[in-house]
């Protein structure tokens, strides 16, 4: 049965799901917002069990627990969540919630069988137990030379997948602007399998490479997109952000004199 979910929100968007008995979420620690109560929580090293396995396939305790800390110790090495929260209605119909971290949209993806996506680090939400959460390396020279590119987010099985990002979203198949899309690292979010994923220097090492690279804003390099698949971008970069969160830390303090004990903001307080 397809996950009944609903989209809410605009500026910072969440998903609202409707958990029939028997089926299984899972989420990322910190993506949960609330449930009603015949919602039964737990929080686990690994994801459910891949329910497409035949009982003479799956792994008894011991093997369930090495594989629990693999995939855990995988995910730090990555930067990403140490535990995953699992759950599953008690009793009749239950709701619940999830959303991102940062102020964006929300996207849900049905994953098919045989198709795999990719997305940026972090962008996982949450997803229905058939969907694979796994780690991809793009690899090193790449990660070295791209930055966002190293780590990537990998999601096989089948099911309803939902992930975040900053800013708006804009889809774009590569194939309809000439097969090729020039990206900064910051603005990918997910792309599926038939694009190739790549990293290119932004010119080359004379004084208009050099300008391009350390005045434009973009760094010594861009991703790249190709292929005749999905790929979706947000408008939003992290590092974008945070440099402007930097920026303008203390720029209330700065208007209203409050820096400066008050003396000039017409407040005491």
């Amino acid at each position: 049965m397809t996950l009944q979910h609903s989209v809410v929100g605009t500026a910072m968007q969440m998903v609202v799901c409707t958990l029939t008995p028997g089926q299984v979420v899972y989420c990322e620690a910190g993506k949960f917002l609330f449930s009603s109560a015949d919602v039964r929580m737990e929080t686990k090293l690994s994801q459910p069990t891949d329910p497409t396995q035949q009982p003479g396939q799956q792994q008894g305790l011991g093997g369930r627990l090495l594989r629990g800390a693999m995939e855990a110790g995988k995910r730090m090495a990555a930067g990403e969540s140490f535990a995953f929260q699992h759950f599953q209605s008690a009793g009749g119909d239950g709701l619940i919630a999830f959303a991102g971290v940062l102020p964006g949209e929300l996207r849900a993806i049905e994953v098919e069988p045989g198709r795999t996506w990719f997305a940026e680090k972090d962008a996982f939400v949450a997803a229905e137990g058939g969907v694979r959460f796994d780690i991809a390396f793009s690899g090193l020279r790449q990660g070295l030379s791209g930055g966002e590119g190293f780590v990537l987010e990998k999601f096989t099985g089948a099911g309803t997948l939902f992930i975040a990002g900053a800013g708006n979203f804009v889809d774009i198949n590569p194939a309809e602007y000439g097969g090729k899309l020039l990206v900064d690292t910051g603005c990918v979010v997910a792309f599926d399998d038939r694009i190739r994923y790549g990293v290119q220097r932004v010119g080359r090492f004379d004084r208009a490479g050099m300008m391009n690279a350390v005045l434009g804003g973009e760094g010594f390099t861009l991703a790249t997109l190709e292929g005749d698949g999905q790929v979706i971008l947000q408008s939003m970069t992290i590092d974008a952000l945070a440099k402007a969160l930097q920026k303008n830390a203390g720029a209330g303090d700065r208007k209203t004199g409050a820096g400066l004990g008050g003396i000039f903001s017409g407040s005491t307080e």
